[in-house]
């Protein structure tokens, strides 16, 4: 197939204000939902925070996914349900397995909030399958050095889950599954991983070319299974290549919930305004249901 032909479908991004800044979600999309495991994909930022600044996520539920915190620049500190209270600087992951229940939040450390900082990063859920979307709940953080990396003249490939150019990340992730951080010079060309059912590539930053057709910073570009897809970067960029092995049938999306079944996301929901998610140390605010 050539590579023009290769791209199944362009996604747009849709602005969500949170409160503290702007994000751009990518996925899901009417056009698309999923790709791979992939339900959820938050762009956020580059933003720049002045003096005071920061973000403020209160507790809030999820149940059915795994969450992976992915920074280009600055750090926010996680805690968690379990009693995890974890920084996340740039590299690093944070994989956070919701299963049966947990509740987190995400903030500024005051250090940070004094000075002020840069955050630019990527947010993304991954639905567990079937049988494991009841799994313990469960975090662990991989620093940056943990994380395998590919390099090419120009290009430096690192796999953030699952397997990629022959390397396998540390994440323990449910299902076959496609995650890297490319970070290309301009002129760098590499090519996509095929042996990944279901594919797609964001653009974080600069400015790529597959096949004749040009990629801006966020767009992301979802390809035929097979195709051969080659990326060429026309400017220095930064580039999150996703995707794995098709998901294992439909999943309903409420809020912060991911089911196979809408009856356990009306559970959840009698959870959270009960107080069954357990509570977040050092928290005394949560996020409180949505009505609608």
């Amino acid at each position: 197939m050539p590579p023009s032909s290769a791209i199944d479908l362009v996604i747009e991004p849709q602005p969500r204000d949170l409160g503290d800044f702007t994000v751009r979600r990518v996925l899901p999309q009417i056009a698309r939902q999923i790709v791979g495991s992939f339900v959820f994909f938050d762009h956020m930022g580059p933003v720049v925070f002045p003096s005071g600044g920061g973000i403020d996520v209160r507790p809030h539920p999820h149940i059915g996914l795994a969450t992976v915190t992915y920074l280009f620049e600055g750090e926010i500190m996680h805690r968690d349900s379990l009693g995890t209270i974890q920084a996340i600087a740039a590299g690093d992951v944070n994989w956070m397995v919701a299963g049966s229940g947990i509740a987190h939040s995400e903030r500024t450390r005051a250090e940070l909030r004094a000075a002020g900082q840069h955050l630019h990063g990527i947010q993304s859920w991954v639905a567990l399958p079937k049988a494991d979307e009841e799994a313990p709940a469960s975090f662990v953080h991989h620093p940056k050095a943990s994380l395998p990396m590919h390099e090419l003249p120009g290009a430096k490939l690192r796999v953030i889950a699952g397997t990629a150019y022959g390397l396998t990340s540390p994440v323990a992730v449910y299902s076959p599954t496609l995650y890297v951080d490319a970070e290309l010079q301009s002129g760098a060309r590499t090519d996509l991983p095929d042996d990944h059912e279901e594919r797609a590539a964001y653009v974080a930053r600069g400015k790529i070319k597959i096949g004749e057709r040009e990629f801006c910073e966020g767009q992301m570009a979802v390809f035929h299974p097979g195709a051969s897809v080659k990326l060429e970067a026309l400017a220095p960029s930064r580039v999150m290549l996703l995707g794995g092995a098709k998901l294992d049938g439909e999943r309903h999306l409420w809020w912060n919930f991911v089911s196979s079944s809408k009856d356990r996301i009306e559970q959840a929901k009698r959870d959270w305004r009960a107080g069954r998610f357990g509570q977040v140390p050092g928290e005394t605010e949560f996020i409180p249901l949505p009505q609608h």
